[in-house]
């Protein structure tokens, strides 16, 4: 007022009204309102951007943030307590600062201390094994145990206050001063309150009662305890601090963990004459506790087991609370109420205090109240217990019923949200339409909480007497978990729009409140006869009117229902307009902590302790596979006990019970969902890729028919900070297992990918290509294979020269294993063409080791004496034998090695040697083979390319485009794969000529004088393999067919390019053996033809079989030894034996001094690889 003042004098012209700010006004609010508009359209824009789904639809898996609905404010009670009546102030301040305490207390235990001690010794089941860990976990725990002490004296003090301020405004002393008129009021907020606050004690109590693994480990912590009394400096504890320890963990058991939380309040002295507060001698006190706790019952037990049921059963425990505090108060016994509250049993067999802690209040009754007991008949009793039996046993069979009947409820009240919430308002209809949608918000509360109630009160049941479930039950109990969740979500997906209902709707019933009140003040004021009694009525209802004009916290609507009490004494309402405003009242209450309401109401946690239903319901999914959607509600109720979980206190951190929680529930997941489905999957997979194979009876209306699909279509499912795709799953189980699979045998590859594609098709997986190296049908044995086994390849498998090919000596199978040029070619296609000169370079390194064992036999003393004398002999008769090396020679020589002894298998030395050299040329038909199938690949591979003259260079195509560097980099390795093609495909290496040069100064120089005895080996050696070939070939006819052969190209390989090795075609040439061997025959043959003439004449039949058999084999070797010749001949070509080394070496020079001359840059490719020989 002041700054106002001291302003004033310059604002006097401003007096009169020229309507210029009128006008300024409305510019600025058009401005603004322009700016609103132009703003919403902006974050319409980024908010269409950002997502096409979003709308009112509020996914609960995604929740970055979150609407709070509590109404709120920062006013203080005493803010909102204000009246000109004074004393009215101070009575309703004092009860509602109880009430609000009271709330804090019930609030700070449900979310604290319940969940501590419900989760105590959870999580730990791997660790428990180790020897000590229950009493580290119980050590944690002590100083939550402290804390729990003091929040139970805390609620024993609260309890007394309470009764003490109800006691001295109810006094029966006479002499006393009345504080407010109190014969028509009755605080009965507060007595529920009171009720509310003895619950928590009597849960705290029944939670150690059935907490067996606690008092375990409490007795193992005590025994632990006294070894460190008797070795003190063992633990490194001071003595003196272990006494007043015990002393506290006495205090902690006896207050505690004995049962007697509730027991020690309700016996507390209430009596102080020090504050001079009289209680257990206030008969007026004594009989307005007892009508509260009557009126408060009648109201519960009307409503229990009624459709309409919210709480009632939470009030009933706190009635039963009330009454025995009543009756350790003032040792009185209503019997008519004890037996009243006694039959409740036979409506509501048991009470969910929490979690999984049930209550059987004719237990409690009967202990807590032994007095009246006693006038109890045995009967009775037993008919409650037998009752509660017989409630389980119905409920089994009603439960499929139920579960009917509330899918029937609550799908159509979900049809009803959708509807409701997606109309039109109608300004018309406003208020219709807003007491429409509260009934239907506080109809999902009550089914809510009607399905909650059996799931709770059923499995807690069970589990409290033991009783096993069948599994219809345990499906049933599943899906009505379902729906709570289904409850909970729809309120969850429809937040926007309930929010924005919400607050119209308490306003509307605030309304309709003050509407009512209004009519009651008039009616007070009207009155003209004033009373204290009157004037505390109508400041009430003023109070009333002054907490309803405003937010609707739950300060403000406690301050409502006190000042109500004192309100509606003296008839101030007629009863018809009492239970409408009562009415409006209980709704606001409903609707102001509408999302509370829900969230507690649908809160799954209590499944921790029966998450061995999880499986079961797992199974049943799969089994179901249809609507397997549903899966998301229970993961949505598992998760209900994180919360809960962040309170446990007795491990390190709650992080290991989250993991072991986490852990459990995955486990069960994986192997009764997930992998069944993986296996199933696959198993279907193969069987639809095999049905040639006619497996096994598939006709769907036999087996059945599962369509697992439905799987796929799910969204991913939240759990924990994980999302689990099952679709994404079972592609990656089906990817890992067909790329493993593809490996193991690549030429399933075909397969494999059919299976990927109908994986695809059938069920919309998408497949990730293996991207492995696919092989074609005709593959052969891999490159690789023969490459590493390269001793075992050449010993197992003969050389064809003509075909090119190879073929299997032996094989167990039916049939043998060839090899030829496009299998290796294919090969090459699948390892890429550099494994060609590594398979060349292994196949160096196995001759050298050959080489080694040639060179000892042609040193061998026996060997190298028979070959000088028989080439001193070949140069003393070269001119009497027409410079042919004898026939007979070689068969003596054959013959002499044969006597030096044979192996067990009647192999000679010779045969051994003849078997060296055609392992020598089995590798180099081998190399042979690479270059012809690297030429295959590469003239396959290159087919593409338009032009092999004229190739175009990408890179520099690129860089004139001028385009991104990773394009430039790509075109220049197009540009070297082309090159190396071009390359290869045009040349290919000559891997005979690197081979030669490797090994040919070695074998030429003077150390290995003795290798130069080797051409006149070759003819014994002919001879020898003749023989050889000629058994085998025979043995083909045979039945027994080991040993058979009809190639074995790999001598004559073999002999030509050790021959070119040495430089010795000319010295074997030089012995015209063929021709001898030619001649030999030819001989004998017109030996024979004569003989046969003249035999003909004399007609001897047996003597005339003889020649003609005799002229067959030597048909038949004559044959065999120009097969020989004609494949070594066509071996030689290979190793340019038209040339000596000099000739070559001539050649080479003169080529040398030709590129010299020319431009010098060309180099062979054979020069590029040849250091990799080496």
């Amino acid at each position: 007022m002041m700054a106002v003042e001291a302003i004033s004098p310059d604002w006097e012209f401003d007096r009169f009204d020229d309507g210029s700010q009128k006008i300024h006004a409305e510019v600025q609010l058009k401005n603004y309102g322009k700016f609103l508009e132009e703003y919403t359209l902006q974050l319409k824009g980024i908010e269409d951007a950002l997502d096409e789904s979003i709308g009112d639809v509020w996914d609960f898996t995604l929740d970055p943030i979150a609407l709070k609905l509590l109404p709120y404010e920062q006013s203080s009670l005493l803010e909102l307590i204000k009246t000109e009546n004074k004393v009215l102030n101070k009575v309703i301040t004092v009860y509602a600062a109880l009430c609000c305490e009271i709330k804090k207390l019930k609030y700070e235990a449900e979310t604290k201390f319940y969940n501590g001690l419900l989760y105590y010794g959870e999580g730990a089941s791997d660790t428990s094994v180790v020897e000590g860990e229950s009493q580290i976990q119980m050590g944690r725990f002590i100083s939550f145990l402290q804390e729990l002490s003091c929040f139970v004296s805390r609620c024993s003090e609260v309890v007394v206050n309470v009764v003490h301020q109800l006691a001295s405004l109810y006094s029966s002393n006479k002499g006393a001063t009345k504080i407010i008129e109190s014969s028509g009021v009755h605080f009965q907020v507060v007595y529920e309150h009171l009720g509310e606050l003895l619950v928590v004690l009597l849960t705290l109590d029944e939670i150690i009662g059935n907490h067996a693994t606690l008092k375990e480990h409490w007795k193992m912590y005590k025994r632990l305890l006294k070894s460190v009394h008797h070795n003190p400096s063992k633990f490194a504890i001071q003595e003196e601090k272990l006494k007043p320890f015990e002393k506290l963990l006495l205090k902690l058991e006896g207050q505690l963990l004995d049962g007697m939380i509730f027991q020690t309040c309700v016996e507390q002295r209430f009596d102080n004459p020090g504050e001079g507060v009289s209680v257990s001698k206030n008969s007026t006190f004594a009989e307005e506790f007892a009508h509260n706790i009557r009126t408060i019952f009648t109201n519960v037990e009307s409503k229990l087991g009624e459709p309409s049921e919210i709480d009632q059963r939470d009030k009933y425990t706190g009635v039963c609370g009330l009454f025995v505090l009543h009756f350790h108060i003032f040792r009185t016994v209503d019997k008519k109420l004890y037996k009243s509250l006694l039959d409740v049993c036979k409506k509501v067999p048991a009470v969910t205090l929490t979690s999984n802690i049930i209550w059987f209040s004719d237990a409690f009754l009967v202990n807590k109240v032994p007095a009246a007991a006693k006038l109890l008949d045995k009967k009775s009793l037993q008919s409650i217990r037998a009752q509660r039996d017989s409630f389980l046993q119905q409920k089994a069979q009603t439960l499929a019923k139920d579960v009917q009947s509330y899918y029937v409820f609550v799908t159509s009240w979900m049809m009803k949200m959708e509807s409701i919430l997606s109309k039109e308002q109608r300004p018309e209809k406003f208020a219709d339409d807003l007491s429409s949608r509260c009934n239907i918000f506080i109809q999902g509360i009550l089914y809510a909480y009607s399905i909650g109630t059996i799931i709770k009160t059923t499995m807690n049941l069970y589990m409290s007497m033991q009783k096993p479930m069948t599994k219809t039950s345990v499906k049933a109990l599943c899906r009505l978990i379902e729906l709570l969740k289904a409850v909970e979500h729809t309120f969850h997906r429809r937040s926007m729009v309930v929010a924005d209902s919400v607050s119209h709707i308490t306003q509307h019933l605030q309304f309709q409140a003050l509407n009512s009140i209004a009519t009651a003040k008039k009616r007070v004021i009207s009155d003209k006869k004033y009373s204290e009694q009157r004037l505390d009525v109508l400041s009430a209802l003023v109070l009333v009117e002054n907490a309803l004009n405003g937010p609707s916290t739950k300060e403000r609507r406690l301050v409502i229902s006190l000042a109500l009490s004192v309100g509606t004494q003296m008839k101030t309402f007629k009863d018809e307009e009492l239970l409408p405003l009562q009415l409006f009242l209980k709704k606001l209450d409903l609707i102001s902590e509408l999302r509370e309401r829900v969230k507690v109401q649908c809160d799954c946690s209590f499944l921790f302790w029966h998450r061995a239903v999880f499986p079961i319901y797992l199974d049943d999914v799969y089994d179901n596979a249809v609507d397997a959607a549903r899966i998301h509600y229970m993961f949505s109720a598992l998760r209900d006990c994180v919360p809960a979980m962040l309170h446990a206190k007795h491990l390190a951190t709650y992080d290991q019970l989250l993991e072991s929680y986490d852990k459990e529930i995955m486990d069960v997941f994986n192997e009764h969902l997930l992998d069944k489905l993986c296996k199933e999957i696959e198993k279907d997979l193969r069987l639809s890729v095999h049905t040639h194979l006619k497996l096994d009876d598939r006709n769907p209306f036999k087996v059945g028919m599962k369509d697992l699909a439905h799987f796929f279509s799910l969204k991913p499912i939240r759990f924990f900070n994980r999302f689990i795709d099952i679709k994404a799953y079972v592609t990656h189980y089906l990817d890992t297992t067909f790329y493993n699979l593809t490996t193991v045998a690549l030429h399933d590859w075909a397969t494999y990918s059919e299976m990927r594609n109908l994986a695809t098709q059938r069920y919309g997986l998408m497949m990730t290509e293996a991207h492995l190296p696919s092989q074609t049908l005709e593959q052969g044995l891999d490159v690789l294979e023969i490459m590493r086994n390269i001793h075992v390849f050449v010993s197992r498998y003969l050389y064809n020269l003509n075909n090119q090919i190879f073929v299997e000596r032996t094989s167990n199978n039916k049939h043998l294993n060839t090899i030829n040029i496009r299998h290796i070619a294919n090969s090459i296609r699948t390892h890429g063409t550099g494994i060609m000169n590594t398979t060349v370079n292994f196949t160096y390194q196995f001759l050298r080791k050959k080489f080694y064992i040639f060179s000892q036999f042609m040193y061998d003393e026996h060997i190298k004496s028979r070959l000088i004398k028989d080439i001193r002999f070949f140069r003393e008769t070269k001119d009497q034998t027409d410079q042919k090396y004898p026939f007979d020679r070689a068969e003596k020589f054959n013959r002499g090695i044969r006597k030096l002894g044979i192996t067990p298998d009647g192999q000679s030395y010779l045969d051994q040697f003849r078997q060296l050299i055609s392992q020598i040329g089995n590798a180099m038909g081998y190399v042979r083979m690479i270059r012809s199938g690297g030429l295959h690949c590469c003239s396959s591979a290159i087919r593409f390319v338009p032009d092999l003259e004229d190739i175009v260079n990408f890179e520099e195509l690129v860089k004139e485009e001028g385009l991104s560097e990773e394009t430039q980099k790509a075109s220049r390795l197009l540009d070297s794969v082309l090159g190396d093609l071009t390359s290869n495909s045009a040349e290919g290496t000559e891997y005979f000529k690197m081979l030669v040069a490797v090994f040919a100064p070695e074998f030429r120089s003077i150390k290995n004088m003795h290798l130069r005895n080797f051409y006149m080996i070759v003819p014994p050696l002919t001879v020898n393999f003749v023989e050889h070939s000629i058994g085998c070939k025979e043995k083909l006819n045979k039945k027994n067919k080991v040993g058979a052969a009809f190639t074995d190209d790999g001598f004559a390989m073999g002999v030509a390019y050790i021959l070119k090795l040495l430089d010795q075609y000319q010295e074997f040439d030089s012995l015209h053996w063929f021709q001898a061997v030619r001649e030999k025959y030819m001989l004998e043959m017109k030996a024979v033809v004569k003989e046969q003439n003249v035999q003909a004449t004399n007609q001897d039949e047996k003597l005339m079989q003889t020649m003609n058999l005799t002229q067959k084999r030597l048909d038949i070797y004559l044959r065999e030894f120009e097969l020989l010749y004609f494949s070594l001949s066509s071996a030689r070509i290979f190793f340019r034996a038209d040339k000596t080394a000099a000739e070559e070496n001539q050649e080479k020079k003169y080529k040398d001094d030709v590129s010299k001359t020319g431009n010098g840059d060309s180099s062979s490719s054979s020069s590029t690889t040849e250091p990799a020989m080496k």
